[in-house]
């Protein structure tokens, strides 16, 4: 069972005692890869969390960029949680259809900017659901709120710097993807993509942190997956994977254990893999 903390994560049964409280604020996440078929938009307006507003991924990042739901500029962001009524004073909750997937990366981004009160819902909206909490369809009630933030620059890596580390080895760096896609036996989902990993990186595939219900496995199971696959958790880490989102998962993974030195590289894979001058390697780490 989780240990419920609302600056990491927090069970079904938390969110459920704390529902009504006058300054939590909770957002649906929601995010699929076009392979999935599914329309996020279209399922939060269907049914959701009672209060929560659907967060944008796509959206809510760097329109100027050609790759993926990058992280938006400070102001953008602030300017789209303060139209959905998110700012400071709020205790946050942030959930997604899959269980565990894309909730941690809209975790991340609040971290980023130094926002500490947001919390993941462990096993999400089908766990949410599956143990008969209310949902509604309704459109919630948006009361204006101002936002400031501290943006946490440590915590973001630019392909200059991974290059840099995968070069010297002053950090770990760890890849989310499947294995399959690590060694560069799959192809990439995105087009015109090469196959393999980043050289020097290790391999946490971010389902084996997870449990069958999309629930976060223990802090210490967790360890030992990380140090199975060869990660020195005495390094601070630089976690990436397809497009930034999973790599995120594996920064709630580190924080849940006590872990606090780690960064996202932002354009991940669907970076890396799209430069034929940057190295590559395949095979396992």
């Amino acid at each position: 069972m989780v240990t419920d903390d609302p600056k990491t994560l927090v069970s079904t049964a938390w969110l459920a005692d704390h529902l009504k409280d006058p300054d939590l604020r909770v957002l649906d996440a929601t995010w699929f890869m076009a392979s999935e078929g599914r329309d996020p938009i279209a399922e939060y307006e269907a049914a959701h969390i009672p209060g929560a507003r659907f967060f944008d991924i796509e959206e809510i990042s760097d329109s100027r960029s050609e790759l993926p739901h990058m992280m938006p500029s400070t102001e953008k962001f602030m300017s789209r949680m303060r139209k959905m009524g998110v700012g400071d004073g709020h205790q946050i909750v942030v959930y997604d259809g899959m269980g565990l997937f894309s909730a941690a990366r809209v975790w991340w981004m609040f971290r980023l900017l130094g926002k500490t009160d947001i919390a993941v819902l462990d096993g999400g909206f089908p766990k949410w659901q599956a143990e008969g909490h209310p949902v509604e369809d309704l459109p919630p009630v948006i009361r204006d709120r101002h936002m400031t933030t501290t943006r946490q620059n440590q915590m973001v890596k630019d392909v200059t710097q991974v290059a840099a580390a995968s070069k010297l080895g002053d950090y770990v760096i760890v890849d989310a993807r499947s294995p399959e896609r690590f060694r560069g036996d799959a192809p990439e989902p995105r087009e015109g993509l090469r196959a393999g990993h980043i050289p020097n990186s290790r391999n946490v595939f971010y389902r084996d942190l997870l449990n069958p219900d999309g629930t976060m496995k223990d802090p210490a199971t967790m360890r030992s997956v990380f140090e199975a696959a060869g990660v020195d958790l005495a390094k601070p880490a630089i976690l990436t994977c397809g497009s930034g989102v999973t790599a995120a998962i594996l920064a709630l993974a580190l924080e849940r254990m006590g872990k606090t030195d780690h960064a996202v590289y932002d354009g991940s894979w669907s970076e890396w893999g799209l430069f034929h001058d940057l190295p590559l390697a395949t095979g396992d780490a």
